[in-house]
């Protein structure tokens, strides 16, 4: 709802959205297990782009890489590193919300 102040028109303030999600209305469970998911999310995707990936690279190539370098070098390493980030974004949004007390 839109209201009249003296200064003007004052819109109401909406929550920060990340692809249609608002995201401080999280609290910390469940920015725990989103960020979570995120992390999975790309191990997997990572996991079947990287498998691909040595597919390609092992027929076209005619070289025999081992597919398990995909898991251990590739998706793992991203998937940690994407859990370990959405961890500090999510909770971060937990705490400015807790402590801006919205």
């Amino acid at each position: 709802m839109i209201t009249m102040t003296p200064q003007g028109f004052s819109a109401p303030s909406a929550p920060a959205r990340l692809l249609g999600i608002p995201l401080g209305d999280f609290g910390f469970f469940r920015s725990l297990l989103l960020a979570a998911a995120t992390g999975f999310l790309t191990f997997f995707a990572v996991c079947f782009l990287a498998i691909f990936g040595l597919l390609f690279y092992n027929i076209l190539g005619h070289h025999q890489i081992n597919y398990a370098d995909s898991y251990r070098y590739v998706a793992f390493p991203a998937g940690v590193i994407v859990l370990f980030v959405s961890l500090i974004f999510f909770v971060g949004v937990w705490l400015r919300r807790r402590i801006t007390a919205k």
